[in-house]
């Protein structure tokens, strides 16, 4: 269940973006800096994957993982970390994740948004309700 949950945020799933830039900031500006994010970044929402998410369970447990943009992940219920681990946003549709342990292994989520509704289904076809909050 933990590992639908991983999403994220998808997932997911951000407050990282980047403020506005003036035309003389552009200027100076370096091709790496001024190079917009890759699809390899982006979550099912079309925005940068770092952020904060709020994760419904399909048996309504609700979760809130915040995706960094270090590569590391932290996913709490009622206010305590229950799940550390490392993300990568193969694609807008695929969230995959590595928990922190003895036995890392990477799973995937596949991601999806229809009729506004952000879900994200794990390798056990568990799915759940991924909502961007920050």
């Amino acid at each position: 269940m933990r590992h639908v949950i991983a999403i994220a945020a998808v997932i997911a799933l951000s407050a990282c973006s980047k403020p506005a830039t003036s035309p003389e900031d552009e200027a100076g500006a370096s091709p790496a800096a001024s190079t917009p994010p890759t699809a390899a970044n982006i979550a099912a929402d079309g925005k940068p994957a770092p952020g904060m998410y709020k994760i419904t369970t399909g048996d309504g447990k609700v979760r809130m993982e915040e995706v960094k943009a270090d590569g590391t992940y932290e996913t709490r219920a009622d206010g305590k970390v229950i799940e550390t681990g490392k993300w990568e946003q193969k694609s807008p549709a695929l969230y995959c994740y590595t928990i922190d342990g003895p036995n890392p292994k990477q799973a995937c989520n596949e991601e999806k948004i229809e009729n506004g509704v952000w879900t994200s289904k794990g390798p056990e076809g568990r799915t759940a309700t991924v909502e961007r909050v920050g």
